[in-house]
């Protein structure tokens, strides 16, 4: 008879999951038992980058991603990225093995106690399978509900002596939708709604970008003459940067985000929150007179926003309805004045600002040529008024939706593998703050190992600059532990296998940015950077 280790690999290839990024340990290596040839395993140093370098590859092809860490402890270490990948809406299948079922009820050393709690709230679904012939049925519903809108991780525990147990060749493979389609009633009636609007304003979030409609974002846009603006901490840019309808990011505050949408008579929220706040800056929810239209793929998200008419419905399925229904406007001209350039002579004062550096960054590249994340929080602004952060491409930007440091570096190593599964070849440009750097610098090892083209830019100012703009923002002088001295980025970076550089004038960086883009593998560049802290909601 087949064994139970048997039935779930082939389930696992009919649904394509041959790749596994783990961190293997004692109650995990029966799974990974005569690793199939077949199957690709990719080894990261620890469990939160595990989670981020699976989260990164999903979210670049497209598709699912295994995951697999140590019990309880593992998943401990992974929770950080597991939060995040659930708010990135990824859909990740995580498994970590448990002790032996004949030990269970005694409790033995690394028991996952309480295995379907630990991960919840930030999994979509829990399961530990009751028998051992359940486990390929487990796998099978945990593929099902990953992939069902809204898309997210699920977790299984796998008790260690399960997988050589005989069972019947068993077909549970099944197919499932992954969008759903909106109410055509409730779609005719935000049409109608949009259409009698006197100055209609679109935000639009990550959804788009999930469900490929950045082209029919750009025609709905286009159609009504409405200017778009991304959602606060939008994870993943859904419309072009240098499009004439681009307004910019709305800012995380109450009042500052109203403010920005005056005299506008309704807000058409498409594939985002209804709002991602952080701080606390008083103000109403919608400038005065303004209704708000919601469209989300998240009936949890559509329940919680606090004003607004909702739609839960797939982004890309719900603008096709739209489209034919609203009346198409005059175009207008371009909702906010062009940039402008940033030019850093060679005998700029140093250290540079930020922006400085962004800017002598894009004499190199610009957005559309490269993958970018980002992960130096205090410096979003800047860089997205440089070429390098206008975002002109689908699937070119990526963030972390949840605000928790860690992800960035590993997620940068998924998406360089995405790119070199895939052969689109597209480098991973990763702007990672000092502080930022030390919470998964082990993931630079797995993308030397596995040929990443990666190259992390880590801004360096000794600093949490992001805090130092909140104390300034919450009057609280005087914060201990917000300034970091004594870090060697070059050394760590070179202690895992990348080429490193350290940097501070423009023609420097311009030669060390252009070498790691052609060596086409982990790169790390610390560049000093000015300490100047800004505004955490410009003014």
């Amino acid at each position: 008879m087949p064994t139970v280790r048997d039935v779930t690999f082939a389930l696992l290839r009919r649904l394509g999951l041959t790749t596994v990024v783990g961190n293997p340990g004692s109650t995990e290596e029966t799974f990974l038992k005569n690793f199939p040839d077949d199957f690709t395993y990719i080894l990261a140093l620890q469990e939160s980058s595990v989670v981020g370098i699976a989260d990164g590859l999903a979210q670049g092809l497209g598709k699912p991603v295994l995951v697999n860490v140590h019990t309880g402890a593992g998943m401990g270490n992974a929770m950080g990225c597991i939060l995040t990948a659930y708010l990135n809406k990824t859909p990740l299948i995580i498994t970590a093995g448990q002790q032996t079922r004949d030990m269970l009820l005694g409790e033995p050393f690394l028991t996952n106690i309480d295995e379907t709690m630990l991960p919840k709230p930030w999994v979509k679904w829990s399961y530990e399978p009751k028998r051992p012939q359940d486990v390929p049925g487990a796998f099978m519903r945990a593929y099902a509900m990953a992939m069902q809108q809204p898309q997210g991780p699920v977790f299984l525990s796998l008790p260690l002596d399960d997988w050589e147990k005989d069972m019947d060749a068993v077909d549970v493979y099944r197919t499932v939708s992954v969008r759903h389609a909106p109410d055509p009633a409730r779609i005719a009636e935000f049409a109608a709604r949009i259409n009698a609007s006197a100055n209609p304003v679109l935000v639009y979030g990550a959804d788009l970008s999930r469900s490929q409609a950045w082209e029919q974002g750009i025609a709905l846009a286009e159609a009504v003459q409405a200017p778009v603006w991304l959602g606060p901490f939008t994870e993943r840019v859904p419309f072009p940067h240098n499009h004439p309808l681009y307004a910019g990011v709305l800012p995380p505050a109450v009042g500052p985000l109203s403010k920005a949408l005056a005299g506008h008579d309704l807000v058409v929220v498409v594939g985002a929150p209804v709002f991602r706040y952080y701080p606390w800056v008083a103000g109403e929810t919608l400038p005065a007179g303004a209704k708000l239209l919601q469209i989300i793929d998240d009936p949890y998200e559509a329940g919680k926003a606090v004003v607004g008419d909702s739609l839960v419905a797939d982004s890309l399925l719900a603008v096709e309805a739209l489209l034919p229904l609203v009346a198409k406007r005059p175009a207008r001209g371009p909702v906010r004045p062009e940039r402008a350039k940033v030019a850093v002579p060679d005998d700029a004062p140093l250290p540079l600002t930020p922006r400085q550096i962004f800017g002598v960054l894009s004499e190199v590249i610009v957005g559309g040529d490269c993958i970018l994340v980002n992960e130096s929080p205090s410096n979003m602004a800047d860089l997205a008024a440089t070429p390098l952060g206008v975002v002109t491409q689908p699937d070119s930007s990526f963030v972390m939706a949840s605000g928790g440091l860690g992800w960035g570096m590993p997620a940068a190593v998924g998406l360089a593998l995405a790119e070199k599964a895939s052969g689109r070849g597209k480098p991973v440009v990763a702007v990672i703050g000092d502080g930022s750097f030390q919470y998964s610098l082990q993931s630079i090892w797995t993308g030397v190992q596995h040929g990443a083209h990666v190259v992390y830019v880590v801004l360096r100012n000794d600093e949490y600059g992001i805090l130092k703009s909140f104390a300034r923002l919450e009057e609280t002088p005087g914060v201990p532990g917000l300034d970091l001295p004594g870090l060697d980025i070059v050394s760590l970076g070179k202690g895992y296998g990348a080429a490193t550089a350290k940097v501070d004038t423009p023609a420097a960086i311009r030669e060390a940015f252009a070498d790691a883009l052609a060596f086409k593998g982990v790169s790390v560049i610390e560049i000093a950077a000015d300490k100047h802290v800004g505004d955490l909601i410009p003014k």
